[in-house]
């Protein structure tokens, strides 16, 4: 009898042992995959509206790793703009200059990063960046990977810009919230 309770408690206790990020063989494909230069996976190349025009491309997607991660390519081309002050509720970000100048707010602090520079943006820390230089270019790391796939999808689809509210919303749909306006850049 002895043997058979700790057998149960033993095997009860299985599910706490085991890290709660190890995907299972169905959730991922065993496959790795190419993304090409110039290519987005799933959507192509999505043309933002909104809060600036820039183009942006899906190299690595949530679905590929069942929402642990999403990588973003994007060409910059819209000087001058950038994100309202705002923040994820459950997502880091990283942003990795390939080419360019951005100023960047992160909590209370500036900075300006230029090619080979990167900055870690912490979950409800509010943040934003304005794009400096004529163009550029970031790659965007999202972790966990969140709503920011369909957000981007979303900016693109739209036939006009939005107006403040409707930016604020689109956030807010996507597990974000707007808390200030854009960083000015001096």
């Amino acid at each position: 009898m002895e043997r058979r309770r700790f057998i149960h408690t033993a095997v009860a206790a299985l599910p706490l042992a085991a890290p709660a990020w190890v995907p299972t063989a169905d959730e991922r494909s065993p496959k790795g995959f190419k993304a090409r230069a110039g290519e987005g996976r799933f959507h192509g190349h999505l043309q933002l509206k909104g809060v600036n025009k820039n183009v942006l491309d899906v190299k690595v997607s949530g679905k590929d790793t069942n929402g642990d991660l999403a990588i973003f390519e994007q060409t910059s081309l819209s000087q001058g703009r950038g994100t309202p002050l705002h923040v994820h509720l459950g997502q880091d970000e990283i942003f990795y200059v390939l080419d360019g100048e951005y100023a960047f707010q992160v909590g209370d602090d500036k900075y300006r990063l230029k090619t080979g520079d990167s900055i870690f943006l912490p979950r409800h820390v509010p943040h934003a960046w304005t794009q400096v230089s004529p163009r550029g270019h970031m790659l965007v790391t999202m972790q966990p990977a969140g709503k920011l796939e369909e957000f981007f999808v979303a900016m693109a689809a739209l036939t006009t810009d939005p107006t403040e509210q409707q930016v604020a919303q689109l956030f807010a749909a996507h597990e974000m919230k707007v808390v200030g306006p854009p960083l000015k850049v001096e």
